[in-house]
């Protein structure tokens, strides 16, 4: 099963590009096609620097194809956590940082003439108003914190406004703007980017080793390597596994849905994500942990939801995105950790990877040109926020011990045949737990249920039909191929065998 497809995905063809066919050697090795991995190359080789990208799949098939594509410095209602954690110095590194990574999409758009629907508008946090009692005094505290937000944001001189009506189909409590924001078609702008740069495609980094990447297809020996690859795949140094996990959200594409030109997410409980793309409408939300939905559902809420404001509405397309989400929200941006001097990392973008790449690739260009960049210190991957980060991190560590200890609890009962058409179940399997998929028509599929990354027990994700990782976000489909990183190759899969079982 084919993860479904954005609306930048129907609408952009990328030319193919090589596999690796032999070993090579680099000046510097980028792990990952997307917008990080291709804006890093770009603004290396403009330095004089030479490159070369692996991309594991296609360019920009990532979650580059599946963001919302909001280029905007308005990150949830970060600003007041950082004043908090890391002060006033560190959160104006951050405000200034993304501010000018709009502007710098501005400039390359200018200078190259990319045509990817480049559009200027402003972006929103809201809390819908109030209904029931309940609602109401968790509708306050909200809209305290939001304020507090928004003084904040002044103080640091970022664009903002505060608001008490919008364009949206509900009163809100409040509203803050910041002006001069974008949306764009990311995929448009990648295949121009992406032009000039070496790229081998369908060519997966399977182990690293000082400056030797080993591929499913050679080595490459560089001098300097970059994990731009969404979700670090090496387990030392830098122990990323224990500082972020994964969180999927859902996105449906609209016909007939009003007329909305600003981006606006709400920070209420529904906390639902409004954002135009030409004659459509993007409504997004229902998020949840990777690895917490056996129930799905998601589509169809947002379905219900976007009925109930557009009776006219139609779908029109509709896909899930998945993010790295950091201890303390601040993305990791530079050096990978002790004793890899020329190892540079950029992941945690959390639902903001637009501005986030540009400013990865601005910050880890400058660092290895050995150039200063007043932004970084706030990125670096070797901080800890002790009020932020403390507890996630123990909580981060318990999670991932309580998943591996599943694999160890024997099976319910549960047997092959009881496992409907459209459904899925656990079964003992030749003495091993085992994850199996019967599809309507009727073929069984049966999986290794330990994550290859680092033997999680994989869980059921009901809405995508895949077997996803709780601990650290790895995914695969019903039938054991890889979909999501961390983990590098597929799981086992047995059709056959099965159905000789039954």
């Amino acid at each position: 099963m084919m993860e479904k497809e954005s609306i930048w995905q129907q609408t952009t063809e990328f030319p193919v590009r090589p596999v690796l066919q032999n070993d090579i050697r680099t000046e510097i090795a980028i792990v990952g096609g997307g917008m990080a991995g291709i804006l890093t190359a770009h603004l290396l080789e403009q330095s004089g620097h030479s490159c070369v990208v692996l991309e594991a799949d296609r360019i920009g098939n990532g979650q580059t194809g599946h963001t919302t594509a909001k280029v905007t410095s308005q990150h949830h209602m970060i600003y007041q956590k950082l004043m908090k954690c890391a002060g006033r110095e560190k959160a104006e590194q951050y405000a200034r940082i993304n501010q000018e990574a709009i502007r710098r999409y501005e400039i390359l758009i200018e200078k190259y003439q990319i045509d990817c629907e480049w559009t200027e508008c402003p972006s929103c946090l809201y809390i819908k108003q109030a209904e029931t009692e309940k609602e109401k005094m968790q509708s306050k505290a909200l809209t305290r914190a939001l304020r507090d937000e928004y003084h904040i944001v002044k103080e640091l001189g970022l664009p903002a406004e505060w608001k008490k009506e919008t364009e949206l189909p509900f009163p809100v409590e409040g509203a803050l703007y910041f002006s001069d924001q974008a949306r764009f078609h990311p995929l448009k702008f990648l295949r121009a980017i992406a032009e000039e740069i070496q790229v081998y495609e369908k060519t997966r980094v399977l182990r690293a080793d000082s400056h030797v990447l080993l591929t499913d297809h050679g080595r490459v020996e560089a001098e300097k390597i970059v994990f731009a690859c969404h979700y670090p795949f090496v387990i030392r140094p830098g122990y990323y596994f224990l500082r972020m996990h994964q969180e999927r959200s859902h996105v449906v594409a609209l016909e007939h849905a009003g007329n909305i030109g600003g981006m606006y997410l709400g920070i209420d409980a529904e906390g639902l994500s409004f954002r135009p793309a030409g004659d459509l409408l993007l409504l997004g939300g229902k998020g949840y942990r990777t690895g917490e939905n056996p129930c799905g559902g998601q589509y169809a809420s947002l379905m219900h939801r976007a009925e109930q404001y557009w009776p006219d509405a139609k779908k029109k397309a509709s896909w899930s995105a998945q993010d790295c989400m950091t201890l303390d929200g601040i993305p990791y941006i530079g050096k990978f950790g002790r004793g890899t001097e020329d190892w540079f990392v950029a992941t945690g973008f959390g639902k903001w990877g637009m501005t986030s790449s540009m400013a990865a690739a601005m910050i880890l260009t400058d660092q290895i040109c050995g150039r200063e960049n007043t932004c970084a210190e706030v990125f670096s991957p070797q901080r800890l926020h002790v009020m932020t980060s403390v507890k996630p991190f123990l909580q981060e560590g318990v999670y991932a011990a309580v998943n591996l200890v599943k694999e160890r609890i024997p099976v319910s009962g549960e047997t092959l045949a009881k496992i409907k058409p459209g459904k899925s179940g656990i079964i003992e399997y030749d003495g091993e737990k085992k994850g199996v998929y019967r599809t309507e028509e009727g073929q069984v599929f049966i999986v290794s249920l330990k994550c290859p990354h680092m033997g999680c027990q994989l869980a059921w994700n009901e809405e995508d039909k895949s077997w996803d990782c709780p601990c650290h976000g790895s995914r695969f489909d019903y039938q054991g191929r890889l979909l999501n990183e961390p983990a590098q190759t597929e799981i086992a899969c047995c059709t056959s065998a099965c159905r000789q079982e039954e």
